[in-house]
């Protein structure tokens, strides 16, 4: 309870009475102890079964709202929140009061206060004057009670400017403590700024765009390729009140800095054209194209003036492929594609030229071997946190974020405090209005640090926040709105500025990075999945008449495999490398030989036809069918045992492929098939068939031309013979049947994919 009034009718300001209150504690801790603490049998064996709350722990005290969040001259501070009664007794003559501290020094300060729990008589100023107690007469046990509180900030006794901390406890009496004493309290910070500083500290903080993967390699046949999605749940991210559709509408009013992975437009922008969604081993088409369309209009209007950080296509995991991958061939190139494919797909989406200067490792942490990679994908700044880059000196003031480390590039350190001030489940509202002071004591304190050393602070916060982090992070920004301490500036502006001498420029050593940051990263054998998948497309790609419908996909899907977003989800990301490669499989076996039975030859030559079946929705080109014969009986064109012949056939189509043959005896031959590209590397399955070669004799000959004589006297006396009969007819007066029209052309359709007959004969 608040203290009377001294004999002057004046209260001491809440700094003395927390000094005085301090002084006092070594002498009277110990009778206070006793005062306060009443052990009795009963009270004792009532908390032991259920070790119900007891103390200033028997009231869970919430602090909902604090308006506002930094008051100035003149303004009615309003606290809200709720009380909830843990204990197992009703709280008589609760009263609920505003405790103003002293104002807390630095930035550790800060840090010490958000740790206390409980309360400590003696250590806990007094309640401010009894007016703006707010009395509840009774509080049973499991009931929550909302209250709020409303003090003019003249009467808190704020003395300079600066933070100070805010406590609202509840006291009362219960039937087990028939005295008075705290049961519950609840802290928060208090920012006290009435004017503006001559010297304010520009302020950066990044609004990332980031999701995770959902679109696939594979697209529909249609001229427009529509893709295919693995699932719908990106357009609960983008509908009204999902966490992309709120990281927008909240960003459109503040000053940040977008720092988007252009897969996440690429992916919208597919959606707002038309898209399917995989369901089963079926797709259907998906129903929210408006709702990805609304999206991309209202961030083309939010960023047509703001600044744009592209990173690249997909987000790619810069430290596991430093640890992991940058000894698989191929894996950096990947990293080099990706930026420059994302420059281009945010230009084309958001009509704005984005910076594609900066890379943003996880959290910030850095090695040698991170920059390194950072800068072979073409960016001159990374974005690190000051928990990785440690100042090694004995700075009293959080140094500016920009430094120079070696090799024209830069490291832009952001603040490691502010940066993980909106970790962890914000969905409470206590825990977000708590966060939202947290953070505005730690940027008026480091304000306070040097106020004549004007300095550049980033705030890099996590990749992809959810709702209520997104929300909490804008009501931060908008508490800072009025520029008394910070000013806004962009991050390449941040990056450009003056670095502090004093600060540290050296990059950590690869033994320092977190080990918990390592044990979530994609292993090697991801890299060496995705260097087997390349090789395929490009395999596949040279004998495509249209490539650019394979290589866009497939390249997008490639570099969605090395995304960030699939630490700690190695199943997941294991199972998005093995669709893209399994359907690119699929497609490459779409260009196939059909099954040929075996061959017979008559005769010393002869024709070998074999079938290559193109079941693309595009031509194929620059592939060669190659026939080796594995005995001399069977030759090609007389030139030996192999043979090669092009190949080109349109979409839906077949080709029948024919090689000319010459034997030299009787006997069976073993023929392999099988079709390459131009540059030699085998395309698909061998096949392999028999061809029976079956010499013809003289005597043979002979008999074969006997029979043919035979067969055309018969045709010369048939043919005698229904002249005779004509003639008769007519003289006889019949007009004769009509002549029969010829046979219609043959079907020169495309062949059957179905192999061909048992025991196929082919003469010369």
């Amino acid at each position: 309870m608040a203290q009377a009034a001294d004999i002057q009718g004046m209260r001491p300001s809440p700094a003395r009475r927390w000094l005085r209150r301090t002084a006092s504690v070594a002498l009277g801790a110990p009778l206070l102890a006793g005062l306060l603490v009443v052990p009795t049998a009963g009270s004792a064996g009532a908390a032991a079964p259920d070790k119900a709350p007891a103390g200033s722990s028997t009231v869970d005290v919430s602090l909902d709202t604090l308006s506002p969040a930094a008051p100035v001259k003149g303004d009615t501070l309003t606290v809200s929140g709720t009380l909830t009664n843990k204990g197992r007794q009703t709280i008589d003559g609760a009263e609920i009061d505003l405790r103003v501290g002293p104002r807390l020094s630095g930035r550790g300060e800060v840090d010490d206060a958000a740790k206390r729990k409980g309360y400590t008589p003696g250590a806990d100023p007094d309640a401010i004057d009894d007016k703006y107690t707010v009395k509840i007469a009774k509080l049973p046990k499991g009931i929550s009670q909302n209250f709020t509180l409303a003090v003019p900030v003249d009467k808190l006794d704020l003395d300079a400017s600066g933070v100070y901390q805010l406590g609202v406890s509840v006291s009362g009496r219960t039937a087990a403590a028939p005295f008075e004493q705290v049961l519950g309290i609840e802290r928060s910070f208090l920012p006290w700024q009435p004017e503006e500083s001559d010297k304010r500290t520009k302020l950066t903080f990044l609004w990332p765009l980031i999701a995770s993967p959902h679109v696939t390699a594979e697209t529909r046949s249609d001229e427009q390729q529509t893709p295919v999605f693995t699932d719908d749940a990106l357009a609960e991210e983008l509908a009204p009140g999902g966490r992309l559709q709120q990281m927008v509408a909240l960003g459109s009013r503040l000053p940040v800095t977008w720092v988007i992975d252009p897969d996440l437009l690429a992916s919208v922008a597919a959606m707002a054209g038309g898209y399917e969604v995989k369901s089963g081993d079926t797709t259907v088409p998906g129903k929210n194209r408006a709702v990805a369309g609304q999206w991309i209009t209202a961030l083309q209007k939010v960023v047509e003036d703001g600044k744009v950080i592209a990173l690249p296509f997909g987000d790619p995991d810069l430290a596991s492929i430093a640890h992991r991958g940058k000894g698989v061939s191929g894996t950096l190139s990947h990293l080099q594609n990706a930026s420059t494919v994302g420059a281009s797909t945010v230009e084309t989406i958001l009509h704005v030229k984005p910076s594609t200067d900066f890379a943003w490792p996880v959290q910030g942490a850095v090695d040698p071997g991170i920059v390194d990679v950072a800068t072979s994908a073409g960016a001159h700044h990374v974005i690190a946190r000051s928990d990785s880059f440690k100042e090694t000196g004995s700075l009293p003031y959080t140094p500016t974020a920009a430094r120079p480390i070696g090799g024209g590039t830069t490291a832009v350190v952001a603040d490691h405090r502010l940066s993980t001030a909106f970790d962890g489940s914000l969905l409470r509202a206590d825990a977000s209005t708590l966060a939202v002071q947290k953070f505005l004591a730690q940027t008026l304190t480091l304000n306070e640090q040097a106020p004549d050393n004007e300095r550049s602070i980033v705030v890099a916060p996590q990749r992809m926040p959810t709702t209520a982090q997104a929300q909490t992070m804008a009501r931060a920004l908008e508490a800072l709105s009025g520029n008394r301490w910070t000013q806004p500036q962009d991050l390449v502006a941040a990056s450009e500025v003056k670095p502090d001498p004093l600060a540290t420029t050296k990059v950590p050593r690869a033994s320092a990075y977190p080990k918990k940051l390592r044990n979530q990263e994609l292993p090697t054998q991801a890299f060496q999945d995705i260097r087997t998948t390349q090789g395929s497309i490009d395999s596949f790609e040279t004998i495509l008449t249209q490539p650019e419908r394979v290589v866009t996909p497939f390249g997008n899907a490639v570099n969605r495999s090395m995304s960030t977003s699939w630490r700690d989800r190695s199943l997941e990301a294991q199972a998005y490398r093995d669709a893209v490669l399994t359907y690119l499989k699929d497609l490459t076996g779409e260009v196939q030989l059909i099954d040929k039975s075996d061959v017979t030859l008559s005769g010393r030559s002869a024709t070998i036809p074999v079938t290559v079946q193109n079941k693309l929705v595009q031509g194929v080109d620059r592939l060669v069918l190659r026939l080796k014969s594995d005995n001399i009986r069977l030759k090609f064109n007389d030139d030996g045992t192999m043979a090669e012949l092009p190949v080109r056939i349109g979409g839906g189509h077949s080709q029948s492929v024919k090689f000319d043959t010459a034997t030299s005896a009787n006997g069976r031959a073993q023929v392999t098939a099988r079709l390459f590209t131009e540059d030699g590397t085998p395309y698909g399955e061998e096949m392999t068939f028999t061809v029976k070669v079956s010499e013809v004799t003289p005597t043979v000959l002979l008999v074969i031309a006997g029979g043919l004589l035979l067969l055309v006297l018969a045709g010369v006396r048939m043919y005698s013979h229904r002249k005779r009969a004509v003639a008769s007819d007519t003289a006889n007066g019949d007009g004769g049947e009509p002549e029969q029209p010829s046979d219609p052309t043959p079907d020169t359709g495309p062949e059957s994919g179905a192999p061909s007959g048992t025991g196929e004969k082919v003469d010369r």
